[in-house]
């Protein structure tokens, strides 16, 4: 009972001091708020705006009908240039798409020839370019198609497809950026506040007086453990509810308090790591490059930026033993496909694992370093 209570009271120190600390508040809410809601709509997949303008030597109704089929919102309003234009406004940047129609172009067509149109394209927004290159082949060879044919009525296909997107049928990428945004600032924060707490009080001077009360290092670790782990948890409960599913209507599919069991599953494991990273620095700087290197990792080989198995496999065989990824997998399965514990208890019993593993480390390394300041 004696140990909880001290746990319980460092606890609430640890709170009480990260509340005095203004620039770390005002930290963790931009994190989970503003940067949570940039990131799930300040980026795109998708072709938006995207500038494009034409060369047309031909002048005929068909190449005044190809102009006239791009507009808003995936293209602005379409630009005339002479062929002397092209290269001047592209190296300028004006355009990000150049349509040249040759002279005769529908008069080729109309005596079965196979003219060509030649599409320029700035390719230094590599990932716009290549899926706007596909939009404006599929735009023009529609309707030079409906019109050779007179109509805009399409023949039935031998074999009609039938498309259903399941768990995001519209395919809004903000319901999968949001989610993404939010696991990466749980792994951020968490480490960060974890492991700015034990430097913070090495260079302050309060950690020798703890060393002097009678308290154990496990209770010392453990305060840091829940505490900063219920201001993250509080925070991601706001940018839940408040930022993803009311701002950004995102829906949840499966069950909150699942959800938010694994969670506090994860924050033990992030809390632990940032245990461990302010236990090896000697300072805040060098905790703080150490933590760009471990949490860009933690984020880009989970499975939130990119697919798992898009990964070489001795990568997917190392990165199985990272819990983020297990994170990322469990919240995928949880919130959009309504996944219940049947479908999760592994991912959570990975995490747990290696959370309690990891902790266990930790927990020896900072007796250890506890002892030495002794």
């Amino acid at each position: 009972m004696t140990s909880l209570l001290n746990i319980l009271w460092l606890g609430l120190k640890e709170i009480r001091s990260l509340i005095s600390d203004k620039v770390m508040i005002l930290f963790v809410i931009y994190a989970f708020t503003m940067a949570v809601y940039i990131q799930a709509t300040g980026t795109s997949n998708e072709v938006n705006n995207a500038s494009i303008a034409f060369v047309d030597e031909d002048k005929s109704a068909l190449s005044q009908e190809l102009f006239n089929t791009f507009y808003p919102p995936r293209f602005q309003i379409p630009k005339k240039i002479s062929a002397s234009e092209v290269e001047d406004s592209m190296d300028k940047g004006l355009f990000m798409f150049v349509v040249a129609i040759p002279p005769r172009f529908e008069e080729d067509l109309r005596f079965g020839h196979n003219p060509e149109i030649q599409i320029n394209i700035d390719a230094t927004a590599m990932q716009q370019a290549g899926i706007g290159t596909n939009y404006i082949k599929n735009i023009i060879s529609k309707r030079i198609s409906n019109f050779l044919k007179r109509t805009d009525e399409e023949d039935s296909p031998p074999v009609q497809l039938i498309i259903r997107k399941l768990f995001n049928p519209n395919g809004t990428a903000s319901w999968f950026l949001s989610v993404v945004a939010i696991i990466n600032q749980i792994s951020l924060l968490t480490i960060v506040l974890t492991g700015a707490a034990v430097i913070r009080e090495r260079e302050h001077g309060t950690l020798e007086h703890l060393l002097v009360m009678p308290l154990t290092a496990f209770e010392i670790a453990m305060a840091k453990v829940w505490a900063n782990g219920l201001v993250i948890l509080i925070a991601t409960a706001i940018s839940l509810f408040g930022v993803v599913q009311m701002a950004l209507k995102v829906p949840f599919a499966g069950s909150h308090l699942l959800w938010f069991f694994g969670v506090i599953l994860y924050l033990f494991f992030a809390t632990a790591l940032g245990i461990f990273l302010g236990t090896i620095s000697r300072s805040m700087a060098q905790f703080a490059l150490l933590n760009i290197l471990l949490v860009l990792v933690l984020m880009l080989l989970s499975g939130g930026s990119t697919p798992v198995e898009s990964q070489p496999q001795w990568l997917q065989r190392l990165t199985f033993f990272l819990p983020s990824r297990h994170f990322v997998s469990f919240s995928q399965i949880i919130i959009y496909r309504g996944g219940g514990l049947s479908a999760v208890w592994s991912q959570f019993l990975m995490v747990s694992g290696i959370g309690l593993a990891f902790f266990i480390y930790s927990l020896k390394l900072f007796r250890k370093s506890i002892a030495v300041t002794k």
